[in-house]
């Protein structure tokens, strides 16, 4: 029997002209590999944005407390008046005088020595007078509340005859601990009413005789944040 060789030719010819398609495995390879792909750009992506929002947060602390630093550069340790001095509270207990914010102090400029900013917070939610701790911040190198910024970079508040009226820094707080400590060991902290009586050939160190650290916590707060996180402490002795 005789084969029909034109009937085979068309029929290889037919069988290796056809495209084959995907297969269900291939497909489905080939959607994980390109939703991996995909979840790693966006998960890149996203370490990036975070990794530069907490450098700019780390830069915006700095500078804040170092504008603490700046505004009391100058100021002295106590009260240049009456100083610091011990007295008893009335029931026989022993109290530093002068210690902190003194009467009358309402704003940050009033405060003319160190002590007086112990304990101390400037944010954008704080109020007005010292009495409570919390003070409308932060604040500059003046002493003045640093404005929220536009988009454009207009200033969105100002400063006038010690009251600011606008939208503040939002976000942002700095507490001051000023801390009495150890001449010869800064790491040692004191009692603000802690002196020490004259010994042999000692003269003694009387209670307002003792250098000052002065540590300033930058906190930020996030619109979704429940609570302020610490970003960066600047601290300083005062001899």
């Amino acid at each position: 029997m005789k084969r029909d060789k034109p009937h085979l030719a068309r029929r290889r010819r037919s069988s290796q002209g056809s495209p084959r398609g995907f297969t269900l495995i291939e497909t489905s390879m080939a959607t994980v590999i390109i939703g991996v792909g995909v979840l790693a750009m966006v998960d890149a992506q996203s370490s990036f944005i975070v990794s530069n929002q907490w450098s700019s947060h780390a830069a915006s602390a700095t500078f804040l407390a170092n504008e603490i630093r700046e505004f009391t550069r100058n100021l002295p340790k106590h009260d240049p008046v009456t100083g610091i001095s011990l007295g008893d509270d009335g029931s026989g207990n022993t109290i530093v005088l002068g210690w902190g914010v003194d009467t009358g102090e309402v704003i940050a400029e009033d405060f003319d020595d160190i002590d007086d900013f112990n304990g101390i917070t400037f944010s954008y939610i704080g109020t007005a007078g010292a009495e409570d701790g919390d003070l409308p911040g932060p604040i500059n190198s003046f002493g003045e509340v640093i404005p929220a910024l536009s988009h454009t970079g207009e200033e969105q508040g100002s400063t006038a005859n010690g009251t600011f009226e606008g939208d503040a820094m939002f976000g942002w707080f700095q507490t001051i601990i000023v801390e009495k400590v150890n001449p010869f060991d800064t790491s040692e902290v004191f009692d603000e009413a802690y002196f020490e009586e004259p010994n042999g050939s000692f003269p003694g160190r009387e209670v307002d005789e003792y250098p000052l650290r002065v540590s300033v916590q930058v906190f930020y707060q996030g619109v979704n944040d429940i609570e302020a996180d610490l970003v960066t402490t600047v601290t300083w002795i005062v001899p």
